[in-house]
């Protein structure tokens, strides 16, 4: 298993990143449903001030790709000839429980493991970092659990993530962000319910190769 996890940005680990991919070329999805709550104009609004993303994700020899797992409701076959030959995988940041609820019912979630087990590297920032914990309910006190957005037949919470690290992913902790103060309360909660969390400071990283998972202080 192949984890790269940000709070904000890679962290100046670029060259990790793509060691851990060892593919020049290799095709990568970046999953965007994290935005999906934002009205149309705001998404490609913040398309216009992310290209320096993309654009870093192409000089660093990647071929990215977005997609929008909504597309795929209910159709988890056609979700998996998509994502065949991708080699990384990249969910941005938003709102981590519609992010989940969207690999719910897409059956990206259930998709996943055969990817891993395959030697895809499964990698997110924020939101998309948040979504590989056990446990999310510290992240509600970030994001709002029941946010809604066009597409989804129910907007039903989940407070359950993807389970790919045995702890909660708090991110934005003490940053220079907007949501470092749900960051403190997210750390709050969880340490008063005995929920094990990592806080990630932006610019940190969290990798996870095989058993091995460390915590990555920023580069430069």
């Amino acid at each position: 298993m192949k984890l790269f996890l940000t709070s904000y940005g890679l962290g100046g680990h670029d060259q990790l990143l793509v060691d851990m991919v060892d593919k020049p070329g290799a095709r990568m999805a970046i999953i965007t449903n994290a935005l999906d709550a934002f009205p149309i104009e705001a998404q490609q609004a913040y398309w216009k001030i992310k290209p320096d993303f993309l654009m870093e994700m192409i000089d660093l020899g990647f071929d990215p790709s977005l997609v929008d797992l909504r597309r795929f409701f209910g159709r988890p076959a056609d979700l998996a000839r998509v994502m065949a030959p991708m080699r990384l995988v990249w969910a941005v940041g938003g709102n981590s429980f519609l992010l989940r609820r969207a690999m719910r019912d897409s059956g990206f979630d259930a998709l996943l493991p055969d990817m891993l087990a395959d030697g895809i590297v499964c990698g997110g920032v924020s939101a998309g970092a948040c979504v590989m914990s056990e446990d999310m309910r510290a992240i509600a006190l970030m994001d709002a659990p029941e946010e809604r957005a066009p597409g989804y037949a129910t907007d039903d919470p989940i407070d359950r993530g993807l389970g790919l690290v045995p702890f909660t992913i708090i991110p934005h902790y003490r940053s220079d962000h907007a949501e470092a103060e749900g960051a403190e309360n997210g750390v709050a909660f969880a340490r008063a319910n005995g929920i094990a969390h990592v806080p990630l400071r932006d610019g940190q990283v969290i990798v996870r190769r095989g058993d091995a998972i460390e915590t990555l202080p920023p580069r430069g």
